[in-house]
């Protein structure tokens, strides 16, 4: 049977009528039952640690999770977060999980339009048919092989970087040597990528396709002195070791499912609808107090791992808080009776949608959508980037819905920071979402919204979330999906072994604000896990 406040197995809620937890003192409590915050669970208990989970919401998987969103129709859609790349197979092996994800077939599709006729830059489905429409969209063969000897360094970097993410934290100039490669490093770690973008390549689409890597979830022009969106292209390019972003089997759901399940099997106790208020420590014991519907608690603990916000540990300890973060992200979910057709004739839309469709993501067009943004503008023409689920894995909708041919299509728009909606939210939300449609619109042979299923009470199966959403519905800090800047991985003051050290001792911070955290890896909840697990050796 599960521990009391356990989460069921299909991730559903408990919030309200779970028996108070019993008091006792636990080896480790964790505050957040996010991915992170359920693989450092699964560790410690697996190696014999008491453990208990406490989970504000009525559910465990925070922001990776799988929803009904739509009255009445069953497509489970990832809502928030919803494809993998940076999660290490090692968590999967070491944990036993039973989760699958699959490779898409194309990387990506981006229509243009050139000399007065609609076409697009088609990369994947083999090298031939690549180099083929580079040929088509530039009159050269000269971008496509700056491509491969971009992405050919970048992929070196990946193979060297990405195992070290579940190490002790490498020092600038041991991870500089591991890379041996000082163009790269150059590139990467010292000057704004888009010295590098530019030098490598001539055509602004292409220029643009590179760009959106290291600004997805991050509000930064390709020059910006901070090296913000270096850190995020990084990250997005060394995931797996090689890059490649694929497709959760049954949605993001499944993995936290999967985590959830494994942590209760080596016995922690997973407590949905209770809420951490507070923690006390003293650098060797603590204590965190919590609510629930139906009680009010402490829950004493050797250690506290904190899979939250920088900003939400600094109001549980009474610490002073973080530099504010900025979401600047715009989520966009879609259910389909069919497939839109396109105006490029000749462009499958079953490929197109299978991969990430770029829209409004040329070069220059990011640098105006920044620039728009920046001065507290709506942009003109909203970047955005979509992709379908359900064409590489139709298991997330239901028969009904798979035999009509419906499809499911996730939209993330870029360069919409929170500041934008804080006058009138939901105008500036619908406005919003009305620009991006019509973006879409511009390379379709029929409007999107002719295309959109219904749900149960006759209204069209599409919602859109904010980062002012996000911060209301999750805790994200201003709607940040990495609650604060993203780190370098490697060691810099103050960033202690495994880089989730706090100033307290005993309190270690396992979510996506850790450095080496961000997307959906579990790899902050390993490091807390395998730092705590150290200490006791």
């Amino acid at each position: 049977m599960p521990a009391p406040g356990a989460t069921p197995a299909d991730g559903t809620a408990r919030a309200h009528g779970t028996p108070p937890l019993p008091a006792r003192a636990y080896d480790a409590v964790i505050v957040g039952g996010g991915h992170n915050g359920l693989v450092a669970a699964a560790y410690l208990a697996r190696a014999g640690r008491s453990v208990l989970v406490l989970e504000r919401l009525g559910r465990t998987g925070g922001a990776a999770v799988s929803t009904r969103p739509f009255p009445g129709v069953d497509a489970r859609l990832s809502r928030y977060s919803y494809l993998v790349s940076l999660l290490p197979k090692k968590i999967v092996r070491d944990l036993g999980l039973d989760f699958r994800v699959r490779t898409r077939t194309v990387s990506s599709y981006t229509p243009v339009e050139r000399d007065g006729r609609p076409t697009g830059l088609l990369v994947g489905g083999g090298e031939q048919r690549t180099r083929e429409s580079f040929a088509r969209l530039t009159g050269t063969d000269r971008e496509y092989a700056a491509w491969r000897r971009f992405y050919g360094r970048t992929a070196r970097v990946a193979e060297r970087v990405f195992p070290t993410l579940t190490e002790p934290l490498p020092g600038r100039a041991e991870l500089r040597r591991r890379i041996d490669d000082e163009d790269a490093w150059r590139m990467l770690f010292e000057e704004p990528v888009g010295i590098a973008i530019e030098e490598h390549f001539a055509d602004d689409l292409v220029r643009g396709v590179v760009l959106t890597d290291a600004l997805i979830g991050t509000f930064a022009d390709a020059h910006d002195p901070s090296l913000r969106q270096n850190r995020c292209f990084l990250y997005h390019v060394i995931g797996g070791g090689t890059g490649a972003w694929d497709v959760p089997v049954g949605g993001m759901g499944a993995l936290t499912d999967a985590l959830a399940g494994a942590a209760r099997a080596a016995g922690a106790v997973l407590a949905t609808g209770h809420e951490a208020v507070r923690i006390t420590t003293d650098g060797r014991a603590a204590e965190v107090t919590y609510r629930s519907a139906d009680a009010e608690g402490v829950a004493a603990a050797r250690h506290v791992l904190v899979n939250a916000s920088p900003r939400e540990l600094a109001a549980l300890t009474g610490d002073a808080p973080p530099e504010p973060a900025e979401g600047a992200q715009f989520k966009v979910n879609m259910l389909l009776e069919r497939l839109p057709r396109l105006r490029d004739p000749g462009t499958d839309p079953r490929e197109a949608f299978a991969g990430t469709f770029h829209i409004a993501e040329g070069y220059r067009q990011l640098a105006a959508a920044h620039a728009e943004a920046t001065a507290g503008r709506l942009p003109a023409a909203p970047p955005s980037e979509i992709y379908c689920h359900s064409l590489t894995d139709p298991t997330i909708l239901g028969p009904e819905l798979a035999g009509r041919g419906c499809h499911t299509l996730t939209l993330f728009g870029l360069h919409t920071p929170a500041r934008l909606f804080a006058r009138d939210h939901d105008a500036v939300r619908d406005e919003l979402l009305s620009r991006t449609l019509g973006r879409l619109d511009a390379h379709l042979a029929e409007p999107i919204a002719d295309c959109l299923a219904e749900d149960a009470d006759g209204r069209p199966c599409i919602e859109a979330r904010t980062p002012l959403d996000l911060e209301r519905e999750l805790r994200l800090p201003g709607g940040n999906i990495f609650h604060r800047d993203l780190s370098w991985p490697h060691a810099q003051d103050g960033t202690g072994r495994w880089g989730v050290e706090t100033r307290h001792r005993n309190v270690l911070l396992c979510g996506a604000g850790a450095v080496r955290g961000g997307g959906v890896s579990g790899v902050p909840g390993h490091n807390a896990a395998m730092a705590v697990l150290e200490e006791s050796r």
